[in-house]
């Protein structure tokens, strides 16, 4: 359902002198959808932001009072030209974000909208930097993390999930897709039964789940290790936060090219869809909002951990 439009989209994203500007012509046939572009320079270099919204039928946009989802395909780079030649792994959550909105866009004019609109954002860089990182090199960025977060999480949604290739590790060995914990204000909650019915139905398996730590919904920036950036955008905000991995079972370099598997890609997508189907109409929850309100209420907020810490807010 969604394997056509992965490759469709890596057909642009696999290219030297791929823009934001690409990529969001793919959207201009479109009626219900709304596109931008904005390149941000870096340290060492630039990227395009970009930001896809399709519109739903009862969706804010439209004057309806629907929840707005987004999707964040986050990642480094999609390129580490000129060290490394082609697209690499970490361009997966980029790749299945903007996939999930050609689907969604698709559906649009074929008589399925949504109700809720939908909020996807990304980045575009064909040649940003690799980064040391244990056990195998990771993607670095030509903008922080916390750029990254400006620009990628809206105040319009209701709940985001986070895409994101998560093969830089010999923890999760699985080849396909898992999801996290819902992370939401500094807390790690249950996984949300409705995500794992829907991860179960559309990957055909059981559910596969991977594990959050305290160290992962802390900011970048902290110098404390991270497993990745699949939960940073859970700093950024106090909506509640989903990662969807992108796995593998060996441990991927971020820069590694040649290993992308565009069914996996298509996996996390469809995935994306579906939960947007379902919680833009209201049979799908992210968290326990009565339960999440008896922590906070029992231990108190968490949002410090949302924070650099007080060794950095002292400096």
């Amino acid at each position: 359902m969604t394997l056509k439009q992965t490759l469709d989209v890596i057909e642009i994203i696999d290219n030297a002198f791929v823009t934001g500007a690409d990529v969001v012509e793919i959207f201009k046939d479109f009626v219900f959808v709304e596109t931008d572009v904005q390149t941000v320079e870096g340290e060492s270099g630039s990227t395009d932001f970009v930001k896809i919204t399709i519109k739903g039928s009862e969706g804010k946009l439209s004057g309806g009072n629907a929840r707005t989802m987004g999707i964040v395909g986050r990642l480094g780079g999609i390129g580490a030209r000129p060290s490394r030649i082609g697209m690499v792994s970490d361009a997966d959550g980029a790749v299945a974000a903007i996939t999930s909105a050609l689907k969604l866009a698709e559906m649009s004019v074929k008589g399925d909208r949504l109700k809720g609109d939908i909020v996807i954002t990304t980045h575009i860089c064909p040649n940003a930097p690799t980064e040391p990182h244990y056990p195998v090199d990771f993607m670095g960025s030509p903008v922080d993390i916390l750029t990254m977060n400006k620009y990628e999480i809206t105040e319009d949604v209701d709940a985001i999930i986070s895409i994101d290739t998560t093969k830089g590790n010999v923890i999760f060995n699985h080849k396909g897709i898992a999801i996290s914990p819902t992370v939401k204000e500094g807390y790690i909650l249950k996984f949300s039964p409705d995500l794992v019915r829907i991860l179960s139905m559309t990957t055909g398996i059981n559910p596969v789940t991977f594990a959050v730590t305290t160290q992962d919904i802390t900011p970048y920036g902290n110098d404390v290790y991270h497993v990745n950036s699949i939960l940073q955008p859970a700093v950024a905000t106090d909506v509640p936060v989903v990662g969807v991995a992108i796995t593998a079972e060996s441990a991927v370099p971020g820069c590694g090219t040649g290993a992308s598997h565009e069914v996996d890609i298509a996996q996390a997508a469809r995935y994306a869809v579906e939960v947007a189907k379902e919680f833009t109409n209201g049979t799908a929850e992210f968290y326990d909002e009565p339960e999440f309100e008896k922590i906070v209420s029992l231990y108190g907020s968490m949002k410090h951990l949302q924070t650099l810490g007080k060794q950095y807010e002292e400096i």
